[in-house]
């Protein structure tokens, strides 16, 4: 996912593994969560804050970032959390929109290949 590894849970998304050059302040350990637990989960990660690379101020995502000098003990706690099932963390992704007309609209043809292409 963008270059990152995605974690799942059943149909839940929970963590996002990020290790990049650059922009590097956002490498390390990504919770998905909504802005309603922040607070709870400060107390346990105090070095948890918001993405900076999705440019908003205060994201629903979190990291839990790879320079912090706690960023093995939080990382471990939040594979404890997601063990625990945490209703904290973890958010059912959006579908995604798919190839398949929607009902009541002119499906799309696929482009035609060339005689003998593959």
């Amino acid at each position: 996912m963008f270059g990152c590894l995605a974690i799942y849970v059943e149909d839940k998304i929970v963590l996002i593994l990020r290790e990049k050059p650059h922009p590097s302040a956002d490498n390390g350990v990504w919770l998905a969560t909504t802005q309603e637990h922040h607070e709870s989960l400060l107390r346990e990660f105090p070095h948890m804050r918001s993405i900076e690379v999705l440019g908003k101020k205060v994201t629903g995502w979190q990291v839990l970032p790879a320079d912090a000098p706690d960023f093995e003990e939080a990382a471990l706690h939040a594979c404890d959390l997601v063990i625990a099932r945490d209703p904290r963390i973890g958010k059912v992704p959006k579908p995604r929109r798919g190839k398949e007309a929607k009902p009541g609209s002119k499906a799309k043809s696929s482009p035609r290949r060339k005689p003998g292409s593959r």
